[in-house]
Order: C-alpha cells, then structure tokens, then sequence
C-alpha cells in the first residue's frame, strides 16, 4: 500500500508508480479516503527490488506491506482513518439508524410513505425498502421492480437517503440510477463473490454506501471482512459491516443473535457494524432487547424494521417489524446506552 507525502498522487506521479509496479506483474488500485487517497498494489508486493524503486521517488511517504487477507479493511491499514457519512451523521461519532419495511408493497404504496413518515419522526437516519426479495420458496412474493420508485418516492418527501438490496448486476445498475444511497448485500449473498466485484465495479467512481451482511451459515471473522475486501479493491471504501443473525437457528429465535461479534470484527477491521436485530431474532417483541445488546456490545448503529402497520404489511413485517412507537422508545434507549458506554453524560 503506497502512501504518498500529499493527500494524492498527480496524474504524472500516478503514471510513473504504475509503470514501476507493471514491470513486476502488479497494478495500482487508488482508494479515494474521505482525508488522503492512498494506492493499493494488486498483486504481489513481495518484491524488494520494486518496493526499493517506489520508496525512493521523492514524493512517497512510505510503503506499508499489511501481512492481513484483508490489506484495506485491516484495521492497521491507513483507511483506518476513513469515515463512512450518511443522513447526516458520520459513523462512529453518533448512533446510525437504519429503519423501514422489509418488502414495498407496490399494490399498497401509501403504507410505505405513512411508514417512512413514521419512521423519520421516530428518529431514523436511512429509510430501509425491499424491493427485490430472496426467498426460500420460489411461489413467494419475489419483489417489484415498481417498488424501486415508490422507495425512492418515499426517499423525496421525507428527505431521508434510502437502503435497498441487490441480488444481481441488473439490480445494481436500476438501483444506483434510481439514486439510492446505500446497497445492501443480504445474507444469501454474502460470499456471492461475483456479485460483491460488480458491486465494487459500479460503485467505485460514486460516495454510495454498501451494507454487507454476515452470511447466513456461520462463518469466520475473516471470512465476513474477506468479503468487505472484494468491494473495497475496487477504490470505494464505503462497506459496513452488518451482523444479521446465523445458522443454525436457536430455538425460539429466527437465527442464532451475533450481535457478540462486534468485538472481534472492531479488533479486525476498522469498518464500521450496524447490526441487524429483527432478522437475529424474528419476533417484534425481542427486537427492542436485542438492539441494545448490539450497542452494549459497541454497534456503531443499528438496522430495524419497522411498518405503520405490520399486520398489512408483507415480507418479513407482520412477523419482526416494530411499530413506529416502539421504534421510537428503542432509538432513545440505544442513544442513551450508547452515551453511557462512551462515558457521555446523559440529561
């Protein structure tokens, strides 16, 4: 990983490093960071004689060489620095809240809108919205490509950036030009490495966000990072890490909680973990406890569903969805555990 003096490189210097590293097999990757760019060497860094010519141009810091299967997630890495803003708020300096239905019923957009409404008065920061749905049985209700407008529609009349997931490189390109914010990578494609490069590939000249959620099989710690890594290559540093819950499931429980975890990845990486407690556990009336056992366990943020009305609603939301009350009293007790945990004192 090269670290120029500047915040960047000039498009001569650029040249220059890349000829160097081309001439031993490799490429230079630029990762643009919210402070200083800093370029990554695809390939193998291991030769001296190349790493010896890029530390002696005159306008290189250093060369850092992370021995790590996940070079620009690691939390040594220079993009240790980087911080990731949406709604508003930056995370790690504020408690970040996803929240919205789990599927858009586009028969019925205005349970959607009254839901985001809601949703932003219970102090949410990002509307959530499926739009396309994985689900286990093919009869079921696969989603709406409708639904993207009325997402998006939702999006304009609260002033809230919007959430959606992505299954497939169609659905990317239709979600980025529709203008959402933040792509979400569900649990069923966590190691869908073809998909997360075509996430990497769109998203790499844009500030869209990615929320990477844990695989559903339980998976190592490297593992789930090593997947942030395959969208990070690409120059956009913007991927949240989202714990949802694993399998086997624990009985009484949707899946197996994994809010535990948020330890061993902030030790791992510095990426921030928005956990999704509605899909770890999957009944409306443990979702509140399960929140703030996620922010007792330093969750930078926290992902909900929530519906105006969850007995309409469709999806997942009859089951876990919180009402916007609930969601309310839930958001004010994670904020007031988050200030405790930081040592802020609370009014």
């Amino acid at each position: 990983m090269i670290l120029p003096k500047s915040t960047r490189l000039t498009t001569e210097q650029l040249n220059e490093v890349t000829a160097i590293v081309t001439e031993f097999g490799c490429k230079i990757q630029p990762i643009v960071g919210a402070v200083r760019s800093i370029y990554a060497i695809v390939g193998d860094e291991r030769d001296e004689l190349m790493i010896n010519r890029l530390e002696g141009l005159a306008y290189i810091d250093r060369i850092d060489r992370i021995q790590s299967p996940f070079k620009l997630m690691d939390k040594r890495s220079d993009l240790a620095s980087h911080r990731i803003k949406l709604g508003g708020v930056t995370l790690g300096e504020e408690l970040f809240v996803i929240a919205g239905v789990c599927t858009i019923d586009p028969k019925n957009p205005n349970f959607f809108y009254e839901s985001a409404a809601a949703i932003k008065e219970a102090g949410a920061h990002m509307l959530r919205g499926g739009v396309w749905k994985p689900r286990t049985n093919p009869y079921s209700f696969q989603g709406d490509v409708k639904s993207l407008d009325i997402l998006m529609e939702g999006s304009r009349r609260t002033g809230l950036p919007v959430d959606t997931e992505v299954m497939e490189e169609a659905h990317i390109k239709l979600a980025l030009d529709a203008g959402v914010t933040a792509l979400q990578v569900g649990a069923r494609n966590a190691l869908n490495y073809s998909l997360l490069r075509a996430i990497g590939r769109a998203i790499a000249e844009r500030d869209t966000a990615v929320l990477l959620k844990r695989g559903i099989h339980m998976g190592p710690i490297n593992e789930f990072i090593s997947a942030a890594e395959y969208i990070a290559a690409f120059g956009n540093p913007n991927v949240i890490l989202c714990p949802r819950g694993t399998a086997p499931t624990l009985d009484g429980y949707r899946n197996h909680p994994d809010e535990s975890i948020t330890p061993l990845l902030k030790e791992k990486t510095w990426a921030p973990v928005v956990v999704d407690p509605s899909h770890s556990v999957g009944k409306a009336s443990y979702v509140p406890a399960c929140a703030l056992a996620a922010v007792a366990y330093g969750a930078d943020g926290l992902c909900i569903e929530s519906h105006v009305s969850p007995s309409h609603g469709i999806g997942d939301d009859p089951k876990q969805a919180l009402t916007p009350d609930v969601l309310a009293d839930t958001i004010a007790q994670a904020k007031q555990l988050w200030a405790i945990r930081r040592g802020v004192k609370v009014a």
